[in-house]
Formats: structure tokens, C-alpha cells, sequence
């Protein structure tokens, strides 16, 4: 199995002496490392399934490697293994460990729509911009394992002073609800072990290996978690590139992986530098440009895929000249290699830049995904119907709760949800509770109160078949019972109903397959099990789709991990790439990172564009081409359009290219 890896892999995979970091430049074969690993460890080394955890960032990431073991190991069993998110493991380990918390294993799991309304709540506020910065800093506070007493001593200014205390009051009312935010999933576990030594010591027996991917990516409450887990003999191999450290933004630390040389002093390092991925022009111009940033540890990728093709730099007139022009090159290109839509990728720095994209590759028929586009968990059908999902789990989930009672009607208004609220406020129960007291029923209209109580009444009827029927058939009951599909054709054009109801029942089919562990014996869940894994998978990503072949249009940020044939990195110009406030706040490194990133996820060919003008806020303006054009290897790149290209070059190009084309015609006339 070693044999199908070089040198440097085989090490990483055998090396068993400590703790062990290995610094994968892009394209050098890390799942692959991180997957035989785990099978070495399995197969050579008298470690069970169950004693492994391999961590991801993503569920795809998750699901690949998944994949790839189960091929490597060839039916040999590899049941109690674990592949996750941090958030993944954060929450079993929150599951089992519910009641040390003061949570019941059925806690609600919010997302950054449910916690924006509480802190609207919290605030008396509608003023998004102050409410984003707020949710911002408390996330950034979990991150950092900065708790909402902590935030009150560091916060040193009026604003984060403010967000302190809401910080302290959001957190109360989570508590309340018996719910909690994506953030939670990590720092609650490292409050639990830090606070229950006991449970530290089960999980550290539980799990006795850990791999851990993209681990640049890491903030510093998953570096604690990493860190308590992996215990003092460090039974870890982490995986990560610090030149593809592009998340501060959100908390990630890239010191973190300075922090492991310091907190492990036998930690071994090993350096994987061949990239399977890209031509040696292509490596050379990421080479030349990242080695502008100091380096934690120096590396340099190679490549023995050919020289391949020149770089292309183009300066446009303007945003719309640089989305035709690019257009038309995919096409040509196309055209000429019989590629697929799906080889290539247009790559840029913000979401903003891809409306002019899309528009022309409408004009010209060209399939194309967006990455970062609404998410299926995003849709309001599906977040109803979750809704209820989320009721039936855990009754003190008060978002759940009011979205649930109000859609579709059900005759409970929004009076009859004040008085409710208020009575439930006063006597700090959650709303269903306080649904049933007998005071707050005395206060009521027979009228509302049997509204509430029929409500009440239907969810607790589901919660008890929620143990023991199986879920698709509660689902399918349930659609009928609150008549959500008459209520979308009463409420929405008919086209739109049709959509919608479609959604759901595909939401219901995916469900219920989940539920019947996709046929796997022992991988059953329970409407609970799915409640959780639903409200955790949309906060990840989507369901498991496979990539139709269309061209991908992606922020280099959701591009990170991916590779194409041929790369458009549009939008290269100074104040986009990098990005002004980046340049202003002293962030530039992380910037040619970015650059980096967009430059390795190119196998083949390379097209890099500037704008000489751009609009912004409806004037028009000058723009420069960014300084990382300036840093590409001058030998490999090949200049159109700008002041600097050889025009005589240019026009030899254009002709070598259009008798390229005549020539295939000529060959081939039955191509158009």
C-alpha cells in the first residue's frame, strides 16, 4: 500500500515516535497521507477504528476521506471510526455529555439567523450593521475561549464594552432555551473538559489517535480541544500549509502552528513539496509570489507535469470588457481541447464581482454554478419544516417554537404570542411551558387558549412517536396534519408552491434515507439524531450533490481545497487584491496568501485579468494592476492589453490562435 507514495509521504504515514506536523504545500497529497495513515494505524499498528479521529473543516472534506479509506481498507471493517468536522465531534461529544453541562441531550442547535433574532431581542434593535458587529465579536470572543466575564475585562472601547454585556445576556437566554450556537459546538467542549477532568480522561481514552487537516485553519478554542485531547505524549499528526493561511478573518490563527513547535517539543516535522497538481510555470509564479511573506517554515513546490503554457496577464477597459473578453477566451479554449464546462473556474476576491460573470455567461449559454449561493437549508420551506423538527426535539426552543406556531397559521396571533412571551419572561420558563400553566390559561380568551393548546397538544402526540416509529413516515404525517401544501398554493404563485413543495419532499426522501443509515445496518437515526445533524450540515454546507458540469464561479476563500484545469483569476488590481481595508489594516500577508491560494488551484492553464477602470458607487475610477502582478516570474508570464505588453507578441498570438481554429474546422467540419 506505502509503495504507491514517495519518500516524504511514506515518513509522514509511518512516523509514530510523537507528535508529528506535516507541512503539505498545495497539491502535495495530504488526504492522501491523512487516508493511508489511518489504515496503517488500523492494519500495522494494533490501533481499532474506534480509537481514531481524523478532523476535517467541511463535510465533503469529511465524506472524501470517508471514501478513500473504505477503498483502502477493502471491506476489512472500519465500524466506530470516526471522520468529522471539529463541529461534528464537538457535538457528540455535547451529546454524551449533556447533564455535566446543565444541557439535555435534545439541545436545539441556532443558526446565525436564529442568534441575529435574539440579539435584535437583546439590542431593541432593527440596525443590521450594529447587529452584525455585535454577532461578530461574540464569535470572535467564543474563538479566542474568551467567555462573556473574560469579554467584560477586555473589552476596551465603548462598542465592545456594549457587546459584552449583550455577549453576557445572549448567552443567558441560549441557556434558557436549552440551545446552542455553531461557536458552542468547540468552546462548550473545552469548558467540559477543562471543568470535568473525569470526562477529559474518558474521551482521551475513547479516542487515542488524532489527525487533523487543514490545521492552519484552526482557531484557538479547536487548538485547545486538539491540544486536551492528544493529551501530553501529543498522539496527533496535524496537516496544514501556513502559505494557504487564509481565514483570520474568522478567528483562524496561523501562530497556531508556531504555537505546536513551542507546546511540543518533540514535535517532528516533515515537509511534503511535490505537487501532483500543476506545471512547473504555474508552481514557479505561486513560488515566486508567496516568498514576499516571511516564512514560518521555508519550502518551495515542485513539479515534474512539464513546463506547461505561459501565464496570461490582461489589463480590460473596464468590468464589463473583462467578463466578454474572459467569456469568449473559456470558449475558444473550450472549443480547441474538447474540454468540459466543469475544467474551468472563475476566481475572484469578492461575491460582488460575479453578477457581471454571470450575466455573460447567461448571454452566451454557459452552464455555471456559484459557490456561496443560497443553500438548500437556506430556504424558507426548509427552514420551516426544521422548525418543527427542532420543536419536537427539545420544547424549550423558543425561536423554534414561534416560527412553528406561526407557519402555517394556526389561529395563534401575535397577541396571543406577546402575552405568552411575557408571562414566560416573568416566570422564566420557555414558552411551551409556559403554554400549560395554569395561571397564564386563567389570563386567556377560551378561544386563543385552545389554539395554543391544540398546537401544544400535536407536538407533544409527535414527540412520543419520535422514539420508536421511523421518521419518514412522522414527516409525511406531519405535512399532511399542518396542510403545508395547501398553504404554500394559498400563499405563493403556483409556479413558485410547485418549487417549493417539490424542495420539501426532497427534503423528506433525503431525511428518511438518512434515517434508514442509507441502508448500513447499525447506522439507523432517530428524528432527534437528524435534527441535530440537519441543523449542524446547514451550517456547514449542503447535502451531498454531485458537481453537475457547468463552469465554476467561486471567492477565492470557498475555492481554497479545490482544483481546475484552466484558472481565470479576475479582478487582480490593487484596493480588490488585495483588498484596500487589508492593505489598511496592515494585513497584506494574508492577502498574497489569498493570491497563492488562487494561483495553485490551477492544474493546466493560468488567465490572470485587471481592470485600467472600475465603477464604484456609480463613478468611475482609475485602477492599478495589483503589486502581486508585479511579483510573478517575468519569464513566465505573457502581458495583453497593458501598457507593458509586447504588441507585436500579442497580434503573433492572436494569429497562431485563429489558424489553430481553421486548421481544426478544416479537419473537422462536422464540429459546428
Amino acid at each position: 500500500m506505502l509503495s504507491q507514495l514517495n519518500s516524504p509521504q511514506r515518513e509522514a504515514v509511518k512516523y509514530l515516535d510523537g507528535p508529528l506536523l506535516v507541512l503539505a504545500g498545495a497539491g502535495s497529497g495530504k488526504t492522501r497521507v491523512i487516508t493511508h495513515k489511518i489504515v496503517h494505524l488500523i492494519e500495522h499498528c494494533g490501533y481499532a477504528p474506534k480509537e481514531i479521529a481524523a478532523i476535517t473543516f467541511t463535510n465533503k472534506a469529511a465524506r472524501e476521506m470517508q471514501e478513500r479509506v473504505g477503498k483502502l481498507l477493502q471491506g476489512k471493517p472500519s465500524k466506530g471510526l470516526t471522520i468529522a468536522t471539529f463541529h461534528s465531534l464537538g457535538l457528540q461529544m455535547l451529546r454524551q455529555e449533556a447533564k455535566l453541562l446543565g444541557y439535555k441531550p435534545q439541545f436545539s442547535i441556532l443558526d446565525s439567523s436564529d442568534s441575529f433574532k435574539i440579539l435584535a431581542d437583546v439590542l431593541a434593535t432593527t440596525d443590521k450593521q450594529l447587529l452584525k458587529k455585535t454577532q461578530w465579536q461574540i464569535s470572535s470572543w467564543k474563538n479566542a475561549f474568551i467567555n462573556p466575564d473574560q469579554a467584560l475585562i477586555v473589552a476596551d472601547e465603548e462598542l465592545s464594552h456594549a457587546a459584552a454585556k449583550v455577549y453576557q445576556i445572549y448567552q443567558q437566554t441560549l441557556k434558557a432555551y436549552q440551545a446552542v450556537d455553531f461557536d458552542d459546538l468547540i468552546k462548550l467542549p473545552v469548558e467540559l473538559f477543562e471543568q470535568h477532568p473525569e470526562a477529559l480522561n474518558k474521551w482521551q481514552h475513547k479516542l487515542k489517535y488524532l489527525l487533523i487537516d487543514e490545521y492552519q485553519d484552526t482557531n484557538t478554542c479547536q487548538y485547545k480541544l486538539v491540544k486536551m485531547l492528544t493529551g501530553v505524549e501529543g498522539r496527533f499528526t496535524a496537516v496544514g500549509d501556513d502559505d494557504q493561511a487564509i481565514y483570520g478573518w474568522r478567528g483562524a490563527d496561523v501562530e497556531n502552528l508556531r504555537q505546536l513547535t513551542e507546546d511540543f517539543t518533540r514535535l517532528k516535522v516533515i515537509k511534503l513539496e511535490q505537487n501532483y497538481r500543476s506545471t512547473v510555470r504555474i508552481l514557479r509564479s505561486a513560488n515566486q509570489v508567496i516568498a514576499n511573506n516571511p516564512k514560518l517554515f521555508e519550502k518551495k513546490l515542485w513539479s515534474d507535469l512539464g513546463t506547461g503554457e505561459l501565464i496570461q496577464v490582461s489589463s480590460a477597459k473596464d468590468e464589463e470588457h473583462e467578463a466578454e473578453s474572459v467569456v469568449m477566451k473559456l470558449l475558444a479554449h473550450k472549443f480547441e481541447h474538447r474540454t468540459r464546462f466543469a475544467d474551468y473556474a472563475v476566481l475572484y476576491r469578492g461575491n460582488h464581482q460575479a453578477r457581471v460573470f454571470e450575466q455573460q455567461l447567461r448571454n452566451h449559454k454557459v452552464p455555471y454554478t456559484v459557490s456561496g449561493g443560497q443553500s438548500f437549508f437556506d430556504k424558507a420551506e426548509i427552514k420551516d419544516i426544521v422548525s418543527y423538527l427542532r420543536l419536537i426535539a427539545n420544547e424549550d426552543d423558543d425561536p423554534a417554537f414561534i416560527r412553528a406556531a406561526t407557519t402555517p397559521k394556526k389561529g395563534i396571533g401575535s397577541t396571543t404570542l406577546e402575552r405568552l412571551g411575557e408571562y414566560a419572561s416573568k416566570h422564566h420558563l420557555s414558552l411551551f411551558a409556559a403554554a400549560y400553566e395554569g395561571d397564564f390559561q386563567r389570563e386567556m380568551g377560551n378561544r386563543q387558549l385552545e389554539d395554543l393548546l391544540t398546537f401544544c397538544q400535536f407536538i407533544n402526540k409527535i414527540q412520543e412517536r419520535a422514539e420508536k416509529d421511523p421518521a419518514g413516515e412522522i414527516l409525511n404525517d406531519m405535512l399532511t396534519a399542518i396542510q403545508y401544501e395547501i398553504f404554500l398554493y394559498d400563499t405563493e404563485e403556483s409556479r413558485s408552491a410547485e418549487i417549493k413543495w417539490k424542495n420539501l419532499l426532497e427534503f423528506v426522501a433525503w431525511l428518511t434515507r438518512k434515517a434508514d443509515g442509507n441502508g448500513e445496518p447499525g447506522d439507523e437515526k432517530t428524528l432527534l439524531d437528524l435534527t441535530q445533524m440537519v441543523a449542524l450540515m446547514s451550517m456547514l454546507e449542503g447535502r451531498d450533490d454531485a458537481e453537475p458540469d457547468a463552469v465554476k464561479l467561486s471567492t477565492l476563500h470557498a475555492a481554497k481545497g479545490l482544483e481546475f484545469g484552466h484558472v481565470f483569476l479576475i479582478g487582480v488590481e490593487e484596493g480588490i487584491l488585495p483588498h484596500r481595508e487589508s492593505v489598511d489594516n496592515g494585513k497584506i500577508e494574508e492577502e498574497r496568501r489569498l493570491m497563492y491560494v488562487g494561483i495553485t488551484r490551477a492544474q493546466k492553464s493560468l488567465n490572470i485579468s485587471w481592470c485600467r477602470k472600475r465603477k464604484r458607487a456609480g463613478e468611475s475610477e482609475q485602477c492599478e494592476p495589483s503589486r502581486f502582478i508585479g511579483e510573478l516570474p517575468a519569464d513566465d508570464v505573457r502581458h495583453f492589453g497593458s501598457p507593458t505588453a509586447d504588441p507585436a507578441a500579442s497580434k503573433e498570438h492572436g494569429k497562431e490562435r485563429m489558424a489553430q481554429i481553421r486548421a481544426m474546422l478544416a479537419n473537422k467540419p462536422d464540429v459546428i
